[in-house]
């Protein structure tokens, strides 16, 4: 199984996705470490990606989905995924065609207020993703409708709980 946590940067993916795959005793593997140098530098730097900066990261994403999938493995994997298109694409054959009902890729969204994640992507350090592109993540996130949905304002051991009961784990 592959569990796809999803949100705005600031809203715990890696913290709640480390926890849940150390939980579980899956694989975690973070999308973020799939960008190339240029798109990382561009956000450090507080320059929003384009489709075309994104179109590659998704590309390997989708790839190494596939590839865990064919392995039989179970990795929590934590990325943004913030248009539906990402998700769609994200789920599909590299041929484009939809195996979104896999019921083996589960996608759980992280939600929290824009003044929370504020907040949270103003302690953080070490951390290429500037502050300056929270507007450009909420305006470009389109809400899942049919996925799981946490609170990010709880605890993340709560999440984590939350996540294993809605998910049976």
């Amino acid at each position: 199984m592959i569990i796809i946590v999803m949100g705005v940067s600031g809203s715990g993916k890696t913290t709640i996705g480390k926890l849940l795959a150390d939980s579980l005793g899956w694989e975690f593997s973070d999308a973020d470490s799939f960008h190339s140098p240029e798109n990382v530098e561009k956000m450090r730097r507080g320059i929003p990606l384009t489709e075309a900066d994104r179109m590659p990261w998704l590309k390997d994403l989708q790839a190494a989905i596939k590839h865990w999938l064919q392995e039989n493995k179970n990795v929590v994997l934590a990325c943004s995924a913030l248009k539906d298109s990402y998700r769609q694409f994200l789920v599909s054959d590299s041929d484009g065609s939809a195996n979104a009902k896999d019921e083996r890729t589960k996608l759980v969204y992280l939600k929290g207020s824009y003044e929370l994640i504020q907040i949270r992507l103003k302690e953080r350090s070490n951390h290429y993703m500037s502050e300056k592109l929270l507007n450009s993540q909420f305006d470009t996130l389109e809400e899942p409708l049919d996925t799981i949905s946490m609170d990010v304002a709880q605890p993340p051991q709560i999440i984590v709980q939350n996540i294993r009961t809605a998910l049976r784990l």
